[in-house]
């Protein structure tokens, strides 16, 4: 029977300060690794844990028991990411040790709750978990919170919403308008909350890089995004004048408020694709076929929205008294309607028309190699 001493460093210290790679397998490796993590970082807990693994190991081994050590590490991002990467670690340990049961050891409650994934993998006959003796005085327990806070998990998960709202409270208060000031901190945490619960830090980071990538390398899309929200700005603005919020009915002002905007919504549209089909053709050296409907597309939006919009907008004036149908029933309305359908069926044809043509004229340098060498063979 072969033992394994399992240490859980679930938000990978090693690896974000020590760059040291999971799975860290054997005593030399785990050694080498405590002294690296210990040298950058002294004070972390995972230190104490890789050390008492070691300790363990030691024991074991001059008992004469048949026992390997390992650590394995998770993801900064505590959570689904980081146990995906620590199940496929441990089942890379237990392939490469043959290990029949495991000494689990960790640094806190935090690590421990991927129990259930190791008990689905192999047999674990003790938990160890390391804590840290610490004094209680008062200096020493606010040095210890001033560590804690200059920690980067820390500081993403707490400090980053407490200065976002800061800000936000801070800017409506000197522009005179604390009152809102509330309201735009529950935005802002709302945002905030809704980016962390479905983890698009990564979007937004790859997202922020090419921003500074197109002013670095003068990208057109970059430019014609902020005239897109620039346009959308205005047209929001413009709509929110000119919509009727005095109606006791609630769609109506919805209705309003879209009669006005969705011209904005299609111009802002046809700029944003504008500025990524002129990158992509300067990137690939080739036209992009693919965003041909786009237009087309935004343009029926645009006409069929409007008609539709503005048509329910009148007819349901003395709602809910009396629903007038005349709207429906006007020159306008068929017009921008049909004139709608137009666009989409012209985009729709053409959009088949030349995706046929392209792809004959891609095929064709695959069709003359072949010809060349059925001649060849010949």
């Amino acid at each position: 029977m072969k033992t394994l001493v399992l240490n859980i460093d679930r938000d990978d210290d090693f690896g974000r300060k020590a760059k040291i790679k999971s799975p860290i397998l054997g005593i030399k490796n785990n050694i080498n690794a405590a002294n690296q993590l210990g040298q950058v970082d002294p004070e972390d807990s995972d230190v104490n844990a890789i050390f008492s693994a070691i300790s363990t190991y030691n024991s074991l081994v001059k008992d004469k028991k048949n026992v390997e050590i390992a650590t394995i590490c998770g993801h900064i991002n505590v959570g689904f990411k980081s146990d995906e990467i620590l199940a496929n670690h441990l089942e890379q340990v237990i392939k490469e040790t043959k290990a029949d049961n495991v000494i689990l050891v960790s640094d806190g409650l935090e690590d421990e709750y991927i129990i259930p994934i190791i008990q689905s993998r192999i047999k674990i006959t003790s938990i160890n978990r390391v804590s840290v003796k610490q004094s209680h005085e008062l200096e020493d327990t606010y040095y210890r919170i001033l560590k804690i806070l200059d920690d980067e998990k820390v500081q993403k998960q707490f400090i980053l919403p407490i200065a976002l709202v800061l800000i936000v409270w801070a800017f409506f208060t000197l522009i005179g308008m604390a009152a809102s000031g509330f309201g735009a901190i529950l935005l802002t945490l709302g945002v905030y909350l809704l980016i962390r619960v479905f983890r698009w830090e990564k979007n937004i980071a790859i997202m922020w890089n090419e921003i500074k990538s197109g002013f670095l390398t003068g990208k057109l899309s970059i430019y014609t995004y902020i005239l897109t929200i620039l346009i959308l700005i205005v047209f929001g603005f413009f709509a929110y004048t000119n919509t009727n919020f005095k109606s006791d009915i609630a769609i109506i002002p919805f209705l309003s408020f879209m009669k006005n905007m969705v011209w904005g919504i299609v111009i802002a549209g046809i700029v944003a694709m504008f500025g990524r089909v002129v990158d992509i053709y300067v990137k690939d050296k080739k036209a992009p076929w693919n965003y041909w409907i786009v237009p087309f597309s935004l343009l029926a939006f645009g006409f069929i929205s409007y008609a539709v919009a503005r048509a329910f907008d009148n007819a349901l004036r003395d709602w809910p008294n009396n629903f007038y149908e005349g709207p429906f029933l006007t020159l306008d309305f068929f017009f921008y309607t049909i004139t709608g359908i137009l666009i989409a069926l012209m985009g729709i044809v053409s959009y088949h028309y030349i995706k046929e043509i392209h792809m004959n004229q891609s095929k064709e340098p695959e069709i003359e190699k072949q010809k060349t060498k059925l001649l060849d063979e010949s």
